[in-house]
């Protein structure tokens, strides 16, 4: 079967959903971006006179988390006009209008009966062929096909966009046993050559791949910051640029993907994987409970790891969460005199034998991130002193 991809309907406007939106968007598809509708009015709305039918409150969800991504930095959309290219709606009224579309791409709430009620609507005006996937972090995509038509199974599979979608390059296609081979190769070519993506093909497991070794990454760093008492501030210069990754690095990553994600993944992966090994990783610590407890999830709840403010002067100030008195303090400048020596050196290699010689607290904190993981940090480490916290 020739495809030809021209229009693409999003379900779900939440930060995925929209960055995704906006991605199709950039490489010029049409997309009808949908959301549920609210169920009471805000105040705004009860000053104006309006109801519940009107349809500026109807699409008010999906218009206000579209003009929040459109707002975000880095920018998901390549020119601001290519925006135009997202007409918005809602559930209730614009479900039908998806016989239209080429793809449909389900971005809901991480919930799988959320998820499978959503299936049941689409099949009510997908017309035969029609691609239909779900962008998830970890729930099982069998699952997720149960109860459906033939068609659907045949058409279905997960396509695990990774956020924000128009920066991060991989794309994880999950199929079923029932996904028919025409349309795995069809989104795989599709990703590569359309979206600018290197696509995986992954297995139906837990956590899939990126995520299964993502979160554990990060779950593993989460007990360590609590095992060696370290500080938000600490932990974001010793895992940024130095170690040859993103400026964000650990916690301002997690808050723009959103704590609440990695949560779920990390649950999903501990309570479906009772035989695993490295079990015991994906277990929240203490701290993180409590956030999630306090839904301080990052930038989707405006606080995380990091909160911006207006200080007294009026001016945007951004303060980094104490883990030990769970207060918002004022961002720390974190000096390592070895730190500052590495900003030439290029090779990793020499960086961490470079890293190595600082304070123990530093060379602790490195020595068990990586020392269980990497062949070439155990070659440099091994004349290295000994004294680290296994």
């Amino acid at each position: 079967m020739k495809r030809n991809i021209k229009k693409v309907t999003v379900l779900g406007s939440g930060i995925m959903g929209s960055r995704i939106a906006s991605h199709f968007a950039n490489i010029g598809i049409e997309v009808l971006l949908l959301d549920i509708a609210p169920k009471e009015l805000n105040e705004e709305e009860i000053k104006k006179g309006l109801t519940l039918d009107s349809v500026a409150v109807k699409n008010r969800i999906v218009n206000a988390a579209l003009q929040s991504t459109l707002k975000a930095n880095p920018s998901p959309i390549y020119k601001k006009s290519f925006s135009s290219r997202i007409r918005t709606g809602n559930f209730t009224d614009n479900m039908k209008e998806i016989a239209s579309s080429d793809w449909i791409l389900e971005a809901v709430i991480e919930n799988i009966d959320i998820k499978k009620s959503v299936f049941t609507e689409v099949e009510k005006y997908r017309k035969q062929g029609t691609l239909i996937t779900s962008n998830t972090s970890g729930i099982p995509i069998h699952l997720m096909a149960e109860g459906r038509s033939d068609d659907f199974k045949k058409h279905f599979c997960g396509t695990h966009f990774f956020n924000p979608p128009r920066y991060l390059r991989l794309l994880e296609i999950i199929p079923t046993a029932d996904t028919d081979q025409e349309v795995i190769s069809f989104l795989e070519n599709y990703g590569d050559v359309f979206l600018g993506k290197s696509t995986v093909i992954c297995k139906d497991t837990p956590a899939f791949i990126a995520n299964r070794i993502g979160v554990y990454s990060i779950m593993s760093l989460l007990h360590l910051v609590d095992k060696m008492g370290l500080t938000v501030d600490e932990i974001d210069k010793l895992t940024g640029p130095i170690l040859g990754r993103p400026k964000s690095a650990t916690f301002r990553t997690t808050d723009v993907v959103g704590l609440d994600t990695m949560v779920k993944v990390a649950n999903d992966v501990y309570d479906r994987c009772p035989n695993d090994e490295a079990r015991e990783a994906f277990r929240l610590p203490a701290f993180v409970q409590k956030m999630v407890e306090q839904k301080w999830f990052g930038d989707k709840t405006n606080q995380g790891f990091y909160k911006k403010v207006k200080n007294a002067t009026g001016k945007s100030e951004i303060l980094t969460l104490d883990l030990k008195t769970f207060e918002y303090v004022p961002k720390s400048k974190v000096k390592f005199a070895t730190l500052d020596q590495t900003k030439t050196i290029d090779n990793f290699k020499d960086r961490i034998k470079v890293l190595l010689q600082g304070k123990i607290k530093q060379v602790n904190f490195i020595v068990n991130l990586f020392v269980h993981y990497s062949p070439t940090f155990l070659t440099v480490f091994r004349k290295q002193p000994k004294n680290f916290i296994r």
